[in-house]
């Protein structure tokens, strides 16, 4: 097959941003913004665990901590599931590595310093009424802060503001800013909104009460409610408000057109259940990442409804390698896999 001219991609990749759109949102997009990906995780949590663990637990992370240089801390949790203790300690590091992280890129948005690139792309996305869908396996909340920077709110499903609890019709209900009567129904209009799901957590999910609530700020001793990698992942995904948040994404990704999918390796059989199932049965996939996993590289040359980019250099010149139609072609100087430089040659150009 002879390569597609650039106007031809550009048109192909154009068209892709029409109805039905569903987002898939991995660490790849957060980690392009300047939050910690899994390596810098692993090298944190080797540095910083260890003080105050039991006996039984040190002996255990003396198992884990030397083998995740080499294999990163979800293959090796996969291979040696951490005790609850263990699991817990974990989880305070993470969330303690990533608020901080989180904090700096905030406070550069905040302060008029940063664009994120999600806040740019939202301007060529379609809006439906019942709220533009968007999965993400990310802790941090990159993508609500993007949404409200786009003048988009953000319905998460939590309601309130100290302690807020998942219900997900009254967070819907209060995005509705009149009623109006046409005989012989009443007609509720929503102001603009992204629906957010979150199936491994989130830095504001705490447990209280034995139940989750949400709350913005950081609190002391108090677990955060966000599922580590590993063994254990599968197990505590079917609790609140893990699961509820699962079951709308499948929901959602069910009900879907087509799929955008931003910095994220297909290497989570929890979330891809039904995200797999509906790209080999048809439903048009784009894929931007910085380097395609070994799994998203195969979609691409498997099937023909998937379009991958990343970037690559061949000859020293730096570009992109598109995967697009099961075959490969090389982009000189074209760093399209890069949301924003995405948006200025594809969208904006």
């Amino acid at each position: 097959m002879e390569h597609m001219t650039l106007d031809t991609i550009k048109k192909h990749l154009q068209e892709h941003f029409s109805d039905g759109l569903v987002m898939i949102v991995g660490s790849g997009l957060s980690c392009a913004e300047g939050l910690p990906g899994m390596g810098e995780l692993a090298k944190h949590l080797s540095t910083e665990l260890g003080a105050g663990l039991s006996a039984p637990d040190i002996e255990l992370w003396n198992r884990i901590q030397p083998r995740l240089a080499t294999q990163g801390l979800e293959a090796v949790l996969l291979e040696i599931a951490p005790s609850a203790t263990l699991e817990a300690a974990i989880t305070a590091s993470t969330g303690a590595l990533i608020a901080n992280r989180e904090k700096q890129v905030v406070s550069e948005v905040f302060n008029g310093g940063k664009t994120l690139r999600l806040t740019r792309l939202l301007a060529h996305l379609l809006k439906p009424r019942d709220g533009l869908p968007i999965i993400t396996t990310n802790y941090d909340r990159l993508v609500e802060i993007a949404v409200e920077e786009a003048g988009i709110r953000a319905d998460t499903m939590f309601i309130g503001r100290f302690a807020a609890s998942l219900n997900e019709r009254e967070s819907k209900l209060s995005f509705c800013y009149k009623a109006t009567w046409k005989k012989p129904n009443i007609i509720y209009h929503y102001r603009q909104r992204a629906l957010i799901c979150k199936p491994h957590g989130s830095l504001d999910w705490y447990l209280r009460n034995a139940g989750p609530v949400a709350y913005p700020g950081e609190l002391d001793e108090v677990t955060r409610l966000i599922i580590t990698p590993g063994q254990n992942k599968f197990r505590n995904g079917y609790a609140s408000p893990f699961d509820h948040h699962r079951n709308k994404a499948n929901y959602l990704i069910d009900k879907a057109s087509r799929f955008l999918i931003l910095g994220y390796g297909f290497n989570d059989n929890h979330l891809e259940t039904h995200l797999i199932p509906a790209i080999k049965n048809g439903k048009p996939t784009l894929i931007l990442s910085h380097t395609l996993t070994q799994n998203a590289a195969n979609l691409a040359l498997t099937y023909m409804n998937v379009t991958a980019i990343e970037s690559h250099t061949e000859a020293g010149v730096i570009g992109t390698r598109l995967t697009i139609n099961k075959m490969q072609q090389f982009i000189p100087h074209l760093e399209i896999w890069d949301v924003h430089k995405f948006i200025d040659e594809v969208l904006e150009p």
